[in-house]
């Protein structure tokens, strides 16, 4: 049965809230004020609080407040007990987090059905949770042991004639082979640093306070770091003479190393996934403050039913294709826009055009000569 946290200091009030619930079940804990409340409730980590607003020492909105900082708690759902019944104090609870308000005195069916309600819904948010997590897990267990698969087969198979044949081998296939284990193992540590960003991005997602601050954080865009990017990526699969760049400046709510593993990403995508000698453009306009960064390409594309499954972890038509990837590179570009205030939208018509568009908030447009000059030097290389 659920665990229900009871903080009043009327005592006549507390007892009959707990006669009411021991009678229904339920597994109690009570407190007689604001400080042992949230003691008991980093403790014992109840399914639900039911807290009175006006007490000594803390009151309600310093019990909410305190658990609300705290990870373990943040999410437990919260319903205040009030003899007020001022919208003024109701909107200040909700404002603050509260999950619902019960004004005093109070029938035994209005107090069941708000916990029922909310124990529910906590129930719902649990569930979607754990079908998230399994999802995920599922898509680890089908991708990840193919993609590690394939780099350590060459790691271990180039190796181990290495080892066994070195006597017999020209220095020219030694050459040929270290370099194909080097490109082996920088696929993998690839792999694993793409891995490991996913997994934090999914933590940070249910971590408002780094949310907070790093939706606080600015940048110019473009900038020396991100231009680099650039034109690696196109050095890299020789298609320099391919890329197309119009970017406008401005200053975006992003630090330059997270915009910089959107473009990186996203850029190679659309490397990976169009013939060399087709055009990839790069476009960044502002439109009522937000920054509209494009990316399009004239490759294979994905239909509006693989737009709509698409995850991490997911590759359509591997067997169709050989291009390496698991997947991970557009979701992560997806979770760092949206952790930052931003979306990710795509659009694709199969064999004819892909547009992958990351929107994010625009603080401030840049009319600076400098940066204009810069980004309009950026664009002469291809």
């Amino acid at each position: 049965m659920s665990k229900i946290l009871v903080i009043e200091d009327d005592i006549n009030v507390r007892q009959n809230i707990l006669d009411l619930l021991e009678s229904e079940g339920f597994n109690l804990i009570e407190a007689h004020n604001g400080l042992l409340g949230v003691q008991l409730a980093q403790e014992e980590i109840p399914d639900l609080i039911i807290c009175d607003v006006m007490m000594p020492e803390l009151d309600g909105y310093g019990v909410l407040q305190a658990l609300r900082q705290s990870s373990e708690t943040a999410i437990i759902p919260l319903i205040f007990l009030t003899a007020k019944s001022d919208k003024t104090d109701f909107r200040q609870g909700m404002e603050m987090g509260a999950d619902d308000y019960i004004v005093k005195p109070f029938t035994r069916k209005e107090l069941l059905a708000a916990i029922a309600c909310r124990l529910e819904k906590n129930i719902t948010i649990k569930n979607e949770n754990q079908r998230r997590l399994d999802n995920l897990r599922n898509s680890i267990a089908l991708s990840l042991p193919h993609e590690m698969r394939t780099p350590l087969n060459g790691i271990l198979g180039f190796s181990q004639i290495l080892m066994e044949e070195s006597d017999n081998l020209d220095s020219s296939t030694i050459k040929e082979m270290a370099e194909s284990i080097y490109l082996s193992g920088e696929r993998l540590f690839e792999l694993i640093q793409k891995f490991l960003m996913y997994a934090e991005l999914e933590i940070i997602r249910n971590d408002k306070e780094q949310i907070e601050f790093l939706q606080s954080q600015t940048a110019i865009f473009p900038n020396l770091t991100v231009i680099g990017i650039i034109k690696d990526k196109a050095k890299k699969v020789d298609r320099e003479a391919d890329l197309q760049l119009e970017l406008h400046p401005c200053q975006v709510n992003i630090t330059t190393s997270k915009m910089a593993k959107i473009v990186e990403e996203l850029l190679d995508n659309a490397f990976k996934f169009s013939p060399k000698g087709s055009p990839v453009q790069v476009k960044a306009q502002t439109i009522d403050s937000e920054l509209i960064l494009s990316f399009i390409d004239y490759g294979r594309g994905i239909t509006a039913s693989q737009i709509a499954e698409l995850g991490a972890y997911q590759q359509f038509e591997r067997k169709l294709y050989e291009q390496q990837g698991s997947g991970l590179g557009l979701m992560i570009a997806k979770s760092i826009a949206e952790i930052h205030g931003g979306r990710l939208k795509i659009t694709s018509k199969p064999n004819q055009k892909t547009v992958v568009e990351v929107v994010l908030p625009c603080t401030q447009i840049i009319e600076d000569a400098h940066e204009s000059i810069c980004c309009q030097k950026s664009s002469n290389f291809v």
